[in-house]
C-alpha cells in the first residue's frame, strides 16, 4: 500500500538525519543541562512528544522515529533469544530511575532556570569530533543488536527511553476518554486470517484485539500496517 511506502520512507529519512538529530534525543544531555538548572533540547522534545501523545498516541514511533527507520530493514528477523523478562514494561525499569535522577539534579541545582535548547550541541557528528562518531555507532549497535537477537522492534519494546512518555500520555487519554486518533475494528467482518498479526511490527496480537472489540494497546504505534494488510478492511483509523 502507498501509505506504508510513505511511512517507511519517512522513517528512513529520519534515520538518515539521525547524525544531525541524535543529540536532541539524548537522555544524558537532559541530566547534564539539569546540573545548571536548564532544560536541554532533548528535554523539550520529550515533553513535546508527551503532549502530542495525548492526541495521537505513539504515532511518532510508527511514522517519524529514526529508530524505526533503522529497524525496518530487519523487520522479518526471527527471535534468536527470548527475553528473560517479557513485556514492554521492562523499559520502565530503566526509565523510572532516570526520571528520578533528573528531578533530583534539578532540585540540587536550585530548580528550573530556563531552556537551553542547543546545550552542548555545538558540533554534532563531525570529523573534528570523533567522540560523536563513537557515541553514534554505539547507539546504532545497541538498537540493531537488540533487534537481531530479540526480534523485530526489540529496542522499542524493551529499552527505548522515549516511548514511556508517550505510553503515559496515551494512558491519560484513555482514562479521560476524550477524542483522539486510534484504531477501530469491525469484528463481524473478520475472517481470522491473522495477517494483521504478521504485519504488526510491534508483535501485537492484533487478531485477538479485533475479536475482543478493543484495539487499544500501549505498544501500538498507529503505523497502519494491520489496516493495509487486511483484505476485508476490518481495521480502520478513527477518533
Amino acid at each position: 500500500m502507498i501509505r506504508q511506502k510513505i511511512r517507511k520512507t519517512l522513517t528512513f529519512f529520519s534515520f538518515l538525519l539521525y547524525p544531525v538529530t541524535m543529540f536532541y534525543f539524548s537522555p544524558y544531555l537532559i541530566i547534564d543541562a539539569a546540573t545548571n538548572g536548564l532544560a536541554s533540547g532533548s528535554f523539550v522534545i520529550f515533553v513535546s512528544l508527551f503532549l502530542l501523545s495525548l492526541f495521537v498516541g505513539r504515532l511518532f514511533c510508527g511514522w517519524l522515529c529514526p529508530g524505526a527507520g533503522m529497524q525496518n530493514p530487519l523487520i522479518d528477523m526471527k527471535v534468536v533469544v527470548k527475553p528473560i523478562l517479557k513485556g514492554a514494561w521492562i523499559k520502565f525499569i530503566f526509565w523510572a530511575p532516570w526520571m528520578v535522577l533528573i528531578v533530583f539534579v534539578f532540585i540540587a541545582s536550585g530548580g528550573f532556570k530556563g531552556i537551553a535548547f542547543f546545550h552542548n550541541i555545538d558540533y554534532g557528528i563531525s570529523v573534528s569530533e570523533p567522540m560523536a562518531y563513537i557515541i553514534y555507532y554505539i547507539v546504532i549497535t545497541i538498537i540493531l543488536g537488540l533487534n537481531l537477537i530479540f526480534g523485530k522492534r526489540a529496542f522499542c519494546k524493551y529499552l527505548c527511553w522515549i516511548s514511556p512518555f508517550m505510553i503515559i500520555g496515551r494512558k491519560i487519554r484513555n482514562l479521560i476518554k476524550y477524542p483522539a486518533l486510534r484504531l477501530k475494528a469491525n469484528t463481524t467482518q473478520c475472517i481470522e486470517c491473522k495477517k494483521c498479526n504478521a504485519a504488526c511490527p510491534m508483535s501485537i496480537d492484533v487478531h485477538q484485539n479485533v475479536q475482543n472489540g478493543e484495539m487499544e494497546h500501549y505498544e501500538c504505534t498507529l503505523c497502519g500496517s494491520c489496516i493495509d494488510t487486511c483484505s476485508r478492511k476490518v481495521i480502520r483509523y478513527g477518533l
